[in-house]
């Protein structure tokens, strides 16, 4: 381009960022923004983008606090969405100080200039998405017919799965199954249809849908509990072992969100070590094409999740996108 016909601008030195108002949310304002049903949909959405390619989301780095926990960055973007940055702390030692052992905070940047939009807090965030991706497995992979899901579990996870179960599947029971039988019966009274039970082995020997939702070290069920046409959803982390069964990971359908779920942990899962990752398919492979999906009523399906960042873009766009249609939020400067 001849030097006469280039816009002109100011020098880079003498170029600073002026101060602007950046967005921010609690957790209560985002838990408040997010509504479940339009969080499911956008996430069918966003797998389908995922397995095609369409989604940036490179791998994880972690830092580890000896004895204390570890710290995991999370980042993805899409065109049309904010890029999301998520950093997440997972420390267990927090519950015996009042505090979430979960704790997660997102910064969204616009795309089109890198500056930062919003900063949220993404502890609510965390927990719904990672609900909600469970939910989808079970949507695309139960038999239509399933009537009885069985959670084990009653913290965080639980209370989640619990909020969301019913939007997939109409469920005649929901079965709580706990260490804590108090925390169990607790959770229970939530919803209508859910009551603890204290016979585990029963409880999955009768279900359709089974998710796991704790934080154990060790497998929470016994592989032949599992029946014929289950479909189960695992969304515990805790190397060196976890709450999934390897023999139900190695002998059943397996689904993940991405390749990534075979690599060592922190980014991928314990319970698949060892395993092909060609004997994965990913949910978005099913929500592309659902011949990928379940072939008949008598496979058993495993739904592993690790937790991944595009779930986080997708949650955080769609409650700063709400924020700025309805005024929600306060502002700092920046």
């Amino acid at each position: 381009m001849p030097a006469a016909d280039r816009t002109p601008h100011s020098a880079s030195f003498e170029v600073g960022k002026s101060r602007q108002k950046v967005l921010t949310l609690n957790e209560q304002q985002v838990a408040h923004l997010l509504d479940p049903m339009e969080l499911l949909i956008e996430l069918e959405k966003g797998f389908g983008a995922l397995a095609r390619g369409e989604i940036q989301c490179p791998p994880r780095p972690q830092i580890q606090v000896p004895g204390k926990g570890f710290s995991l960055s999370m980042a993805a973007w899409q065109p049309g969405m904010q890029i999301c940055v998520k950093i997440v702390n997972v420390f267990d030692g927090n519950l015996e100080l009042g505090l979430p052992n979960h704790l997660a905070v997102i910064n969204l940047f616009d795309s089109n200039t890198g500056a930062v939009s919003c900063v949220m807090d993404a502890t609510h965030i965390t927990a719904v998405r990672t609900a909600a991706s469970a939910m989808l497995s079970h949507k695309l992979l139960s038999r239509p017919e399933s009537r009885i899901a069985t959670i084990v579990g009653a913290g965080v996870q639980a209370r989640e799965h619990l909020r969301l179960l019913p939007l997939i599947r109409n469920f005649d029971e929901i079965l709580i199954s706990s260490l804590d039988s108090d925390h169990a019966e607790g959770l229970a009274k939530l919803h209508s249809k859910a009551r603890a039970v204290t016979d585990l082995e029963e409880s999955v020997r009768r279900s359709d849908v089974i998710c796991l939702t704790t934080h154990s070290p060790a497998p929470v069920i016994q592989a032949e509990w599992v029946k014929p046409g289950t479909q189960l959803s695992s969304v515990g982390y805790h190397p060196p072992l976890g709450e999934l069964p390897t023999e139900l990971a190695r002998t059943s359908r397996l689904f993940v969100e991405t390749p990534d779920a075979f690599a060592p942990p922190p980014v991928g899962c314990a319970e698949l070590a060892g395993i092909a990752p060609s004997r994965g398919t990913s949910l978005g492979e099913v929500v592309n094409d659902s011949t990928k999906g379940r072939r008949n009523d008598q496979e058993i399906t495993v739904y592993k999740s690790m937790g991944n960042a595009m779930e986080d873009m997708i949650a955080a766009n769609l409650a700063y996108r709400r924020a700025l249609a309805t005024g929600a939020g306060g502002e700092m400067d920046w």
